[in-house]
């Protein structure tokens, strides 16, 4: 870096040389580019994700009748229960 710097590099150039050289994840504050709003989007994206396919397994559950008919002689043992 110093060797860049006292070629006349600007301070931008010399950002620009470790970037290419090293990634994008030497800088204490990163660029914003594609690759690192995808990073920090990713885990809010899953987590919507997660959700709304869990909203939509509840809708669709929840209509839906659980257990089985009742046969004719639980049927007529229930109306005598309610007379």
């Amino acid at each position: 870096m110093r060797e860049r710097i006292k070629d006349g590099d600007s301070d931008e150039q010399v950002l620009n040389y470790i970037v290419s050289r090293y990634g994008e994840f030497v800088l204490l504050k990163p660029r914003f580019s594609m690759k690192t709003g995808l990073l920090w989007g990713a885990p809010a994206l899953l987590v919507l994700a997660g959700g709304l396919s869990l909203l939509v397994f509840a809708r669709r559950r929840s209509g839906k009748p659980t257990g089985s008919k009742l046969t004719a002689d639980e049927d007529d043992k229930l109306a005598r229960l309610l007379e």
